[in-house]
């Protein structure tokens, strides 16, 4: 990204969790397949300490989290996972969209924007979040793959979560719009991980932020929305 991109396609970057939907996905999966039995006593006490961790900005690892769940599902085949996936946003995440969120999706595409979700969540989540909320597309945590397409249970390169979501971003537009093409205009999240992407927009947006969010917003002079009462 350069200056003077007046003459380049704009961008806008939405996250998922806590903007796009009033939830979040990771915790929320992690209930619903313990509730299906899915969930070994194990992974349920790791999944929640790490939980723990990550709320009280404790060190942690992102990858752990998806990794447990992953591990307590290997006996299914690539496949039956996905559409486990699927069966999970179509259940839990459908009622928990938020209408601002589509609409303002719409609105940036009427500007001519690109559109995209970036997300912590797992790939197929992502997927059918972007088809529902008309997205141009998604870069979402990929799970790793051998070479019979199988998942391992590992985490394939790194969560797309905190400064891995501006590197999500751009490598999106390169490939999508061609390097040099584009620039990011609008970033919209909740949460304090999302602090690096929003400064990297130069339309930033604060979105039925955390309390860590709020102050930074506020610090910044970005705009504070409540999409929650939408």
């Amino acid at each position: 990204m350069q200056p003077g991109t007046s003459s380049r396609i704009p961008v806008a970057v939405f996250d998922y969790d806590g903007t796009c939907i009033s939830g979040q996905s990771g915790k929320l999966i992690s209930t619903w397949l313990l509730k299906r039995g899915e969930l070994s006593p194990h992974a349920t006490l790791g999944l929640v300490w790490w939980g723990a961790r990550y709320k009280f900005h404790l060190p942690y690892r992102q990858e752990h989290s998806r990794e447990l769940i992953f591990h307590d599902l290997e006996d299914l085949s690539t496949s039956e996972i996905d559409a486990l996936m699927v069966e999970f946003h179509n259940e839990v995440l459908m009622p928990l969209y938020r209408q601002r969120a589509a609409e303002e999706i719409a609105l940036r595409h009427e500007q001519g924007c690109s559109t995209v979700i970036i997300s912590a969540t797992f790939d197929p989540i992502a997927r059918e979040a972007a088809l529902l909320l008309g997205a141009d597309g998604y870069v979402a945590t990929q799970m790793e793959q051998d070479a019979s397409g199988n998942y391992t249970g590992n985490v394939s390169g790194s969560v797309v979560a905190g400064k891995a979501k501006v590197q999500a971003a751009c490598a999106w537009a390169d490939k999508t719009l061609g390097p040099n093409r584009w620039s990011l205009a609008y970033a919209y999240g909740d949460h304090h991980s999302d602090i690096e992407l929003l400064s990297a927009a130069r339309h930033p947006t604060a979105v039925s932020p955390g309390p860590t969010l709020r102050r930074a917003a506020r610090t910044y002079g970005w705009p504070i929305v409540d999409w929650e009462a939408s």
